[in-house]
């Protein structure tokens, strides 16, 4: 292997501008087909139907709450009627706060094309300023049909933010650390939430046989999330149709049950509706550990609103809106006043309020219907942590795993083998260590208060910069929510030591994985920015490059979308010959949600049509997979060949006023001696094709006559069809593709902690993940490592 390092600035020279002309970036200025995704107009009915849909997916861990809220929020008992009433009106309305004004009717409308999540806001951020820490974006990536960005005034205020966000790299750094906070704090959540939840359901067995052992019920709970964790390679596309149903019975049994417990044990409690019952808990206890400790307790009635904003995939906002206004939030409040109506009139019973306050005629059926919502609560937290996963994989923040496209209707539904049995490992070590919902409810609200600080702060740019919000509006979300979340993140953070460590501990792991391999990621791609080798030198050596061309094709994988990859010099000048095709891939993640598969490839010819060298940039999405059955090098070879017909045709429209089209003519005048390359937007899927043309190494000819135009457009077609059929004896011949495999190592100077992150953590993780060429389906015996050593 070669030993290299960074290769210092070139002087920009004759050399320099010739490179540049020979490979120029591949402008995209043909039309494109930007009605494909139009926002899709629902019928009433339908939203309705998506409405109900929905609670099975977005709000099973919100409505699983009502277990576990008071039991945390009075875990050494209740002495005084006012306790329950300034909780419960603490509880009605941080719900009516968040969930509802903040999370329903704002943060909702800040999705990705229908994304939700931490990430689904960064990369909503990155297209809207040049924030992204790796900077492989190109302006032909805005002609996408879901790349949507807006457009300010010079002297706006959103133009001023963003020019402050892009000026300097540690500004880029700090947002990045924070989104990758919020991140790793929410997929704590996924190990969390089926841990509290499921335990807190099969608490009802020892309501009902009171000198059962707590193992017992531990037990039956790490059964049950064996049981929900083995079964998640089938998808939830394949249970799904069940989710809702249950979920809306289990709203009708806790709305059902509080209104009757409010008949029952007295209308008085509705007092707590009065927010003037907040200001008199907190007068009359002032600032005592136990007024903090209420204060964690009811921050979990909250759990699962981050989850309802990472779960938005399939459903409209309107639907979500609806579903949480007219059957969530009512059938929430009735439970919670219910039960504080109970604990009025049974203080004893506060620690397993929710089950003693049904009645014993539907005890046991509501013990089901309570252990299947948690498992439904428990599913969709951890489908939202698999989303999370892929959504940081795709932007270089995570290293490259196993991802299983579980449904062939919804996009968002996959299955990480691998993530998915460390979540089962500690979500037994969570639930078997701590044994009670009281420390493991401490851990949980550390975990979704800190992803909610995140979101806030990530709604500031969001509001500027995308919607073009006025500085008031925005400075008022942020004091209102702020005013609600940091009293609850401080309560947290006085539990730290009675299970509060946990989440933290759980953040930091995976924080330290996704920054280390993030940033090792953009230390590679820079090593191949600055170590290109020049077009011109390339040029240079002739057709043959110096080389014996043998039949074959040569796919090269770079991570760049211009310029040549040191790989390829290296490979070059180690070896005698080379195949007779080149070409240059580049698969790059864009910050959008999707790429079409019409829109994925972009292909152009590199130097003169006898060099026979070509680039191909694939471009993804955060939610694309490569699936299976996708024969990504077959993909390449018709995507290949359809530019070369596609190519000539150009040619021929570009040689005849008669037939040259309006898109295809470049500044400047017809008659200039050289264009330097052609770019082709080809659409494999169906063979509609949309193109751009600038640029050909070959002179332009002088307008053609008709009966010239038909001789011409003869010889173009014995010209493709030779071309082709080159191509084609090519591939018979063999296909090789050349994979880079840059190593990074630390500097013998480097301080200590940089080089256990990068000689042992990152190589750690390089030896344990997928490779590239397993990702791409790549056949073994095709493959071809070119190894090379980088010292940052």
């Amino acid at each position: 292997m070669a030993s290299l390092s960074e290769s210092e600035g070139t002087n920009r020279g004759g050399m320099w501008e010739l490179d540049q002309n020979l490979d120029q970036p591949m402008d995209e200025e043909a039309t494109r087909l930007k009605n494909m995704y139009r926002e899709k107009k629902f019928s009433s009915v339908l939203m309705l139907r998506l409405a109900f849909q929905s609670l099975g997916v977005v709000f099973g861990d919100l409505g699983t709450s009502p277990l576990y809220v008071f039991y945390n929020a009075f875990p050494h008992g209740v002495y005084d009627d006012e306790d329950v009433i300034g909780a419960l009106s603490l509880i009605i309305y941080t719900l009516t706060l968040i969930p509802l004004l903040k999370y329903v009717f704002v943060v909702l409308r800040a999705n990705d094309n229908g994304q939700g999540g931490t990430l689904a806001l960064y990369s909503l951020l990155c297209r809207h300023a040049k924030i992204s820490t790796i900077p492989n974006q190109h302006k032909t990536d805005e002609d996408l049909t879901t790349y949507s960005r807006q457009t300010y005034e010079e002297n706006s205020l959103a133009a001023k933010i963003k020019r402050w966000l892009e000026t300097r790299a540690y500004k880029r750094n700090c947002l990045l650390i924070l989104v990758l906070l919020g991140t790793c704090t929410a997929i704590g959540d996924g190990i969390l939430t089926p841990a509290i939840s499921v335990l807190s359901a099969s608490g009802g067995i020892k309501v009902q046989n009171p000198n059962m052992s707590t193992d017992i019920v531990v037990l039956v709970a790490v059964i049950i999330l064996i049981g929900v964790f083995s079964m998640q390679h089938f998808g939830t596309d394949k249970v799904g149709w069940l989710f809702a149903p249950i979920v809306l019975i289990w709203f009708i049994l806790i709305g059902s049950v509080g209104a009757l417990n409010i008949h029952k044990y007295g209308s008085s409690v509705l007092r707590a509706y009065n927010p003037v019952y907040i200001y008199r808990y907190f007068r009359r206890r002032g600032n005592s550990s136990n007024t903090w400790t209420v204060l964690g307790g009811i921050m979990l009635s909250i759990t699962g609103t981050e989850a309802l904003f990472a779960d938005l995939c399939h459903f409209p906002v309107l639907a979500i809106q609806i579903a949480f206004t007219f059957i969530v939030f009512p059938c929430l409040l009735l439970a919670y006043t219910g039960q504080a109506a109970y604990i009025i009139s049974n203080k004893k019973h506060v620690n397993d309020a929710f089950y003693r306050s049904i009645p014993d005629a539907i005890y046991w059926p509501a013990f089901v219907i309570a252990t299947a919502a948690a498992i439904i609560a428990s599913q969709a937290t951890i489908s939202a942590t698999y989303s999370i996963i892929k959504q940081a994989l795709a932007l270089g923040c995570f290293p490259r795993v196993k991802v299983v496209h579980t449904s062939k209707k919804f996009l968002g539904q996959i299955y990480i083998p691998d993530i998915n049995w460390l979540l089962l490992i500690l979500c037994i070590a969570v639930t078997a260590g701590f044994k009670n919902q009281s420390q493991i409810g401490n851990a949980y609200g550390t975990a979704v208060v800190i992803v909610m600080l995140v979101t806030t702060f990530l709604m500031v740019p969001i509001m500027l910069l995308v919607w073009k919000s006025h500085w008031i509006l925005v400075i008022t979300f942020i004091v209102l929510s702020l005013m609600v979340e940091l009293p609850y993140f401080w309560a947290c953070i006085l539990k730290i030591d009675q299970g509060g460590w946990v989440p933290l501990v759980i953040a930091i792991a995976f924080f330290i994985i996704m920054y280390v391999w993030h940033y090792c990621t953009v230390k590679r791609y820079e090593f191949e920015m600055h170590s290109k080798v020049s077009m011109a030198w390339i040029l240079g050596l002739g057709p043959s490059l110096g080389l014996v061309r043998v039949p074959g094709i040569g796919f090269v994988y770079t991570e760049l979308a211009s310029g040549v990859p040191h790989i390829f010099s290296h490979f070059i000048t180690n070896l005698p010959a080379i195949h007779s095709v080149v070409v240059f891939v580049c698969v790059k993640y864009l910050p959008v949600y999707t790429v079409p598969v019409e829109e994925r490839f972009l292909v152009r010819r590199i130097g003169p049509k006898n060099f026979h060298i070509f680039r191909c940039i694939a471009r993804y999405g955060y939610k694309d997979l490569h699936k299976k059955d996708d024969d990504f090098e077959k993909m390449l070879f018709d995507c290949l060949t359809l530019f070369i017909r596609l190519e000539s045709m150009m040619d021929g429209y570009s040689d005849s006023d008669e037939f040259s089209l309006p898109e295809q003519r470049t500044e400047g005048s017809i008659n200039t001696a050289f264009l330097a390359d052609k770019t082709v937007n080809t659409m494999c899927s169906n063979g509609d094709l949309s193109y751009s043309s600038q640029d050909s190494i070959v002179p332009v000819q002088s307008p053609l006559g008709v009966n010239n135009l038909l001789t011409y457009s003869s010889q173009t077609n014995r010209t493709v069809s030779n071309e082709v059929e080159f191509l084609n004896r090519c591939r018979d011949a063999g296909v090789v593709h050349i994979l880079g495999n840059t190593i990074v190592r630390a500097r013998r100077d480097s301080g200590i902690i940089k080089k256990i992150s990068v000689d042992y953590l990152y190589a750690f993780m390089r030896r344990i993940c997928r490779e590239n060429s397993v990702m791409f389906n790549i056949p073994h015996e095709s493959l071809l490592n070119v190894g090379q050593i980088y010292y940052i």
